[in-house]
């Protein structure tokens, strides 16, 4: 609840219980996805995980790079195709099945959707995004943030803010003009929170003008809360704290990941000599705390099971609908079911369907061109993948592509680069390529 801009805590007589250094230590992760609970007062610890387009739950013991196995999850679209369908209700449909996939893996906070600006075609992350356009992607954002809220899992739109290069993406000043910062890069987040509702959002690496996104008052509490009226929970991008006093200070909630408890003894030892002041220690905690407890109270055991078939059909409805073709020259498609087609490509075969890291998610299901062509009525010549995708030759193989596309009507050849170029920048391309004879 809101009295002018300040949050009015709703766990004020639970704040008032906690000593200074359970308030310094629960800003704080407890491990890679977890917060750290209050055995004490009886305050729990809730689960965060990555979801731009499908949960990452991590199985065992977590790390935020991507390297163990996670739960299986539907792998839903990227942000930047279903940008290209511009529905909002299908993006609030996507939502509700992540969110309820979260809810099923007693996920609390599912960090997404991303929808920084892009600025470069080198950000390696522009897939995760929506759009260039700022109204367009707060409008897509906004969508999904309903979808996933409305099943009872907050979401995490991310990165606040002008996030849009990985260079040096930890370090990285954005020197911008207070007109451009709010007229590009911060239209959809604020449409995200007013229109949305987030109650998370995620602060970026990089600095702005000087200051980490982090620690940035006027973006933190200036723009964000005082403006905008939100009213959740400020978490940092994993490792993305830099002086978490400075952060606590400026309206950051939590810091992840798990850093012991250095954090907290700075924190401790900021209030005691003065730098930061102890009220606004109170407000984080109480506003973190009156997260967690609207998160776990009266919560009832989740169902572990989501229809799994049922959500694949809807990825592969966000799929078609989202779908551009920006030439069909000699018009080659729909596919002339009398003429003959050679399948080349060894992604024909093994799709490159998504990115890595964060968004790197453990597919329930994975539909390849080579299987789903034969469902067609289509007369199919042929398929071979034709070439190797680490770059060796298979002479044979290559002997046999050439053959079936000299004596093909029409070749389908896909491609892409290898997974070992493509994850420098974390950009996973598939290509599909057409030629008619």
């Amino acid at each position: 609840m809101k009295v002018g801009w300040k949050t009015v805590m709703k766990q004020q007589k639970l704040v008032e219980k906690m000593t200074i250094e359970e308030k310094a230590a629960i800003l704080s992760g407890k491990t890679v996805w977890q917060t750290r609970e209050i055995d004490r007062l009886s305050i729990p610890s809730i689960f965060l995980s990555d979801g731009p387009h499908g949960i990452r739950k991590q199985a065992g013991a977590g790390d935020h790079l991507g390297l163990k196995a996670s739960l299986k999850a539907t792998c839903f679209p990227t942000a930047a195709t279903i940008a290209n369908s511009w529905n909002q209700d299908l993006g609030e449909e996507i939502g509700q099945a992540l969110g309820e996939e979260a809810a099923s893996m007693d996920v609390n906070i599912l960090l997404g959707p991303g929808l920084n600006i892009k600025r470069s075609p080198l950000c390696g992350r522009n897939f995760e995004y929506f759009s260039e356009d700022p109204y367009l992607s707060g409008k897509m954002a906004a969508s999904y943030i309903r979808g996933i809220q409305s099943k009872g899992v907050y979401a995490c739109p991310k990165h606040l803010a002008v996030n849009s290069q990985e260079l040096r993406r930890m370090a990285m000043d954005a020197v911008v003009d207070e007109r451009t910062l709010r007229e590009i890069y911060l239209t959809g987040f604020e449409i995200a929170v007013k229109e949305g509702h987030a109650k998370a959002i995620m602060s970026s690496y990089n600095q702005i003008n000087g200051i980490y996104a982090n620690e940035d008052k006027h973006l933190l509490t200036d723009i964000l809360r005082k403006e905008w009226r939100f009213d959740g929970i400020v978490v940092t991008d994993w490792g993305g704290s830099n002086d978490h006093v400075k952060g606590v200070a400026a309206g950051s909630n939590l810091e992840m990941p798990s850093c012991g408890y250095d954090s907290a003894r700075e924190v401790i030892a900021a209030v005691r000599n003065g730098t930061l002041k102890e009220a606004d220690l109170d407000e984080r905690v109480g506003e973190l705390v009156d997260a967690v407890m609207e998160l776990t109270s009266g919560k009832k055991l989740s169902d572990k099971n989501f229809d799994r078939n049922a959500h694949h059909q809807l990825a592969r409805k966000a799929a078609a609908e989202s779908m551009i073709l920006l030439k069909n020259e000699k018009q080659i498609l729909p596919l002339d079911t009398k003429k003959s087609i050679a399948i080349i490509g060894d992604f024909a075969f093994s799709p490159r369907y998504q990115g890595a890291g964060s968004s790197m998610v453990n597919p329930t299901k994975v539909e390849d061109m080579s299987s789903i062509l034969q469902q067609y009525d289509l007369n199919i010549l042929g398929m071979t993948r034709g070439y190797q995708r680490n770059g060796e030759v298979d002479e044979n193989d290559r002997k046999f592509a050439l053959n079936l596309a000299m004596n093909a009507d029409i070749v389908i050849f896909c491609f892409g680069l290898m997974r070992s170029v493509s994850q420098k920048d974390w950009t996973e391309p598939i290509c599909v390529f057409h030629r008619i004879r």
